[in-house]
């Protein structure tokens, strides 16, 4: 196995052999994978604090290399946070388009190893290798595979857990972490599971972790030892779900993913604002973003929704059914103008805005939502040039003026994209 590969604590000699059968759950990840994306142009970097995000306003940590966790630093925490745990850091601001091209490369590389990919974010997905056993050898040789192509294909590099199920896989590659490989065995996953602490089960976070440990719950072994009675008394029904966890009962399967949901985009400005005229500039630079990514994916979708988060973090959300599918920035931002100024006049000022396309089809199997003014033709038209500029000459794009020129009151422009 290449250098850095786990194994099983379940493996007590040198002279046992790992027992791979029925192990053909693979959970993948990247390791720090917006940093990892971006010192592949910027080497010098390799071994140095490094955090991807926004320096100023309310802006938060989108990732932090395995140097800069070293000092605290965490994905999501605020970055004026980060940057007092780490003040020497470098900081690099995101390109979102690099990160969705190389996802994109990532899950073309899963599918070639197996049909069954169950994506759970840019960069990580559950697979199922049974049916690639006969094709590519053992569970082990198919994880070692899997890590040097994305090595050398992507220029990144990917930790795999294997194990028999999917909660057991997560566990594995949470562990093995970075740049490693870790199998759990079958047979030896209980054993394996009950040295661990009761936050390596799902869904034991912060304030569930409380309620356990003043029941003297500390381990995933406790739990086990914990009659299903006692945790449902205190937790419900996810009582009953964390005791099966704690026996590695786990019966989901890997369940193929194709095609999103939705798709959506949202900004935090760095200063609460009631400016409507800040407000509409944001949801058109939002609508170009969603529209581009929809284009890209070759999808539309046939609802449009608007999400405000108001100064006291209170959200509110409305939609509207387009009768059919869009996927152009004309069309929702004119949707979205219109939800907003459906709102009436504001009761707080605004921290959050968003826009979301939801009820997405293939274009193939969704006819296109089109009016009789061909102005909504024509600027659908210049986007899908502008798509094409951007896949010739990368940054390259057509924008609207408005979004070229400062807005009054830009001190209050959003600072994450």
């Amino acid at each position: 196995m290449p250098n850095g590969t786990h194994v099983s604590l379940a493996r007590q000699s040198p002279e046992r052999v790992l027992d791979q059968s029925g192990c053909t759950i693979f959970h993948v990840d990247m390791d720090a994978f917006f940093v990892a994306v971006e010192l592949r142009e910027r080497p010098e970097l390799i071994g140095k604090a490094v955090i991807v995000g926004h320096p100023e306003g309310r802006s938060v940590v989108l990732s932090a290399s395995y140097e800069a966790r070293a000092f605290g630093v965490r994905s999501a925490m605020p970055m004026v946070t980060a940057m007092r745990m780490a003040p020497r850091a470098v900081v690099i601001e995101p390109r979102h388009d690099a990160y969705r091209e190389v996802s994109g490369r990532l899950m073309a590389l899963f599918n070639s190893v197996t049909d069954k990919v169950e994506p759970l974010s840019v960069d990580e997905a559950f697979l199922d290798v049974s049916g690639a056993l006969r094709r590519l050898g053992s569970p082990l040789e198919i994880g070692a595979l899997v890590r040097r192509r994305v090595e050398a294909e992507l220029g990144i590099t990917a930790s795999v857990g294997i194990a028999s199920s999917k909660f057991v896989a997560k566990i594995a590659s949470t562990r093995c972490k970075p740049n490693g490989m870790l199998l759990i065995e079958k047979d030896r996953t209980v054993e394996y599971l009950h040295t661990l602490p009761v936050q390596a089960l799902w869904g034991v976070g912060a304030k569930t972790l409380g309620v356990l440990q003043r029941l003297g719950i500390f381990t995933v072994a406790d739990v086990a030892a914990t009659p299903v009675t006692v945790l449902t008394k205190t937790l419900g029904a996810s009582g009953r779900a964390l005791h099966e966890l704690s026996w590695g009962i786990d019966p989901r399967p890997v369940s193929v993913v194709r095609v999103e949901k939705s798709i959506g985009a949202e900004e935090t400005f760095a200063v609460d604002t009631f400016d409507d005229e800040i407000l509409t500039r944001e949801l058109l630079r939002l609508s170009h973003r969603v529209a581009g990514r929809l284009r890209e994916a070759q999808l539309a979708g046939r609802t449009l929704a608007l999400k405000i988060k108001y100064s006291d973090f209170s959200t509110i959300s409305r939609s509207k059914a387009m009768g059919a599918g869009i996927d152009s920035a004309g069309q929702i931002y004119a949707g979205a103008v219109g939800l907003l100024r459906a709102l009436g006049p504001r009761p707080q000022s605004v921290r959050l805005i968003g826009v979301r396309v939801e009820s997405l089809e293939s274009i193939d199997s969704a006819p296109l939502q089109f009016t009789l003014d061909r102005r909504d033709d024509n600027g659908r038209s210049a986007e899908v040039v502008g798509d094409a500029i951007a896949a010739r000459f990368g940054s390259a794009k057509i924008v609207p003026a408005r979004l070229l020129r400062p807005a009054a009151g830009d001190r209050e422009s959003p600072k994450n994209s």
